[in-house]
């Protein structure tokens, strides 16, 4: 991988150069926050579809939902559009540990290995830079699962019957609930696949953007900007779903079933899922996940240089 520098002239601040992962950890949940802000009703839309299979083949009707907009409409009408951005908190908690950790954990994880490899600096492999994702990943899912667990759940409320008080009124209290109610561990409930899926879309996402925007620089004449990032971002989104959406189902769906007593492990939920609805069930909601993590990236991405340019910190090495 060649090393490109940016064509900013940026001011180089002191705190920057003295504190580079205390910044890049900052300019990372930042930005993972703006895309939760910008693109949780794509999410809340994606768990939803996610989850109604398992429901609809339970009584053997018809699913509620048929689609993104769909079901963002339904959504919307019977819940009202507040019920849209259900756990934002736990959400933003999430961006905040889980996003900033695998996000700005990834380029010293990637030099490191570089390093242990004996490559040379500035020309880190593909296989060296999956390696750091998945490390990057696994490392954020062990620091944020509790606020995975308490998103998932908090989105998955349906509309309460009326004079019915909501299972988690506040998401700070909530983590509290969770523990005299189930137990510490359930805060860790989905560990397993999240790793999973966290691991794999960290290298679908980060490895991807890395190598393609070095690509498009290097070959197509692209330079460090927005149209690069943009393009950049896009293709991270798609391989990112493809190749992490069967982990973010059955995430979801042990979360969810762990706060109904249902959860046996992940092994079961797989075969459950398999057996009642076969293979493609592990792909529920690919279009409203694509839209939303598509949508995210191009937010987060953008978001993430622009920060790094502001700050004065140096472009990422993609």
């Amino acid at each position: 991988m060649v090393k490109f520098a940016s064509h900013y002239s940026t001011p180089q601040w002191g705190f920057v150069q003295a504190h580079p992962f205390v910044t890049s950890f900052a300019c990372s949940a930042a930005a993972a926050c703006t895309g939760e802000i910008a693109t949780l009703p794509l999410d809340t839309a994606k768990v939803r579809l996610q989850l109604q299979g398992r429901a609809a083949a339970a009584v053997g009707g018809p699913p509620k939902y048929t689609g993104l907009f769909n079901t963002l409409f339904r959504v919307a009408h019977e819940e009202g559009v507040a019920a849209l951005w259900k756990g934002l908190v736990p959400g933003l908690h999430r961006q905040v540990l889980l996003g900033g950790v695998r996000i700005a954990a990834y380029d010293p994880i990637r030099d490191f290995y570089g390093q242990v490899f004996h490559e040379e600096a500035g020309h880190t492999s593909i296989p060296t830079k999956i390696a750091a994702a998945l490390t990057a990943g696994t490392l954020g899912v062990l620091v944020g699962n509790p606020t995975d667990v308490l998103k998932v759940r908090m989105q998955a409320q349906g509309k309460l019957p009326p004079g019915t008080p909501p299972k988690y009124p506040s998401a700070m209290g909530a983590y509290g609930l969770i523990v005299r109610q189930e137990g510490l561990r359930a805060l860790w409930t989905g560990t397993t696949p999240n790793i999973a899926r966290n691991s794999v879309v960290n290298a679908a996402e980060l490895a991807t953007y890395d190598q393609i925007k070095g690509v498009l620089m290097r070959s197509f004449g692209f330079q460090d900007n927005v149209r690069c990032h943009l393009a950049a971002s896009l293709c991270a989104g798609f391989l990112a779903v493809a190749a992490g959406s069967p982990f973010d189902v059955i995430k979801s769906r042990a979360m969810v079933l762990s706060a109904k007593g249902g959860y046996q492990g992940v092994g079961h939920v797989v075969l459950e899922t398999m057996r009642r609805e076969g293979p493609l069930a592990f792909w529920s909601g690919f279009g409203a996940n694509f839209a939303r993590l598509g949508s995210w990236n191009i937010a987060m991405f953008l978001t993430l240089e622009q920060l790094r340019h502001l700050i004065g910190a140096p472009s990422a090495k993609h």
